[in-house]
């Protein structure tokens, strides 16, 4: 699986240029402001349908502008003796009319998802590295996109899943609470939270044997007693809806739901403490490396490869984890992009077991390969 082709316009400072891409690696560089960073975060609409740098799309589109676009082709590996796949992904943005538009081989589609699904972006950027030393919300988020990525179901549980919770707010802040009402609601996300949950454990438990591997294969004697726990965001000893009732005036006092997946986390410890507390910032940063390698390992047994984008790793990791993180890319075949402001030098990264790549410089907003 591979991004081969990147068309934008109106997106932050890039240039409207169409670019034929390596499936392999791709080496972006320039000075800051440049636009390097900008070309990823272009990339990783289409996998995300977001900015993995701001919250809003407004900060994304071109000044004056009212839409961004951003078009992709796709290829997906062949299976047996069929012939490689292509598939062209688009997504557009009108920030003053709040619409989006999502397109997949020139039929619009409704969800998110359906477009996600054909690129699935693992960024590793300097935000990256709270997975470990921030709150809970970030491992969330890293086990749910592999969670999307692995088992096809779990996207619709979840929005429905939001639904519901959305509703089940609404009556806890009401100064009257509509007790039998709520109780309906509280049925349906016992049953949602309930799926999501065994899909969400079914995932980890496949993902843990990948992360211990490639812990064990980069010989870290600190990290092999590093435990990994799913809490599912309530005490498993006990029924959901035997929470949410024993906690119905709390939960009336706060406002919103407290208690079910959307409390979930990965909880890391090292002799009884959170690793957040144990390790140094270096060993967390190598750390959350084999994580998101092992993200990827796992989906290559599924039959996909994810696309790495990696923003200015020479700031933000050492030359050990610079050399962990790039040759198992090149050993998962996995497709990757990455910046850095001084002109890149593969045999740095990969000695002579160089991957196929391709160089590009960024000036203005405009790339130029080399």
């Amino acid at each position: 699986m591979a991004l081969i082709r990147l068309q934008t316009q109106h997106f932050r400072n890039l240039a409207p240029q169409s670019l034929r891409l390596s499936p392999s690696v791709n080496l972006i560089y320039g000075e800051n402001g440049s636009g390097k960073s900008s070309f990823l975060e272009a990339v990783g609409y289409l996998g995300l349908g977001r900015s993995f740098r701001v919250n809003r799309h407004d900060a994304v589109v071109q000044h004056g502008e009212a839409a961004l676009t951003v078009f992709g082709e796709v290829t997906l590996p062949a299976v047996d003796e069929a012939r490689e796949e292509s598939h062209r992904i688009g997504y557009s943005r009108n920030t003053t009319e709040r619409e989006t538009r999502l397109r997949v081989d020139g039929e619009s589609v409704r969800q998110l998802s359906t477009v996600a699904q054909y690129l699935p972006v693992s960024v590793i950027d300097p935000g990256t590295f709270e997975i470990v030393a921030g709150g809970p919300g970030r491992r969330r988020q890293f086990l749910d996109w592999l969670v999307f990525h692995v088992e096809h179901g779990f996207a619709s549980d979840w929005q429905r899943l939001q639904r519901v919770v959305s509703q089940r707010n609404k009556l806890l802040r009401n100064d009257r609470m509509d007790e039998s009402l709520l109780r309906l609601w509280d049925q349906q996300y016992v049953e949602l939270a309930e799926r999501v949950t065994a899909t969400r454990s079914r995932v980890f438990e496949q993902f843990l044997p990948c992360l211990q591997s490639l812990i064990g294969e980069a010989n870290l004697p600190w990290a092999e007693s590093i435990g990994f726990d799913f809490f599912r965001g309530w005490d498993r000893k006990t029924d959901l809806g035997d929470v949410l009732r024993n906690h119905r005036d709390q939960e009336h006092r706060v406002g919103h739901t407290q208690y079910g997946p959307n409390r979930a986390d990965i909880r890391l410890r090292l002799a009884g403490r959170p690793v957040s507390e144990t390790l140094s910032r270096g060993q967390q940063k190598t750390l959350v490396v084999l994580m998101k390698l092992a993200q990827a390992r796992l989906l290559c047994e599924k039959g996909t490869q994810c696309i790495f984008l990696l923003d200015d790793i020479n700031a933000e990791l050492d030359e050990s984890n610079r050399a962990l993180l790039a040759s198992r890319i090149r050993d998962l075949g996995s497709q990757a992009f990455i910046t850095s402001i001084e002109p890149p030098h593969p045999e740095q990264l990969w000695g002579d077991a160089r991957p196929d790549f391709k160089v590009f410089h960024v000036e203005h907003g405009k790339l130029t390969e080399e």
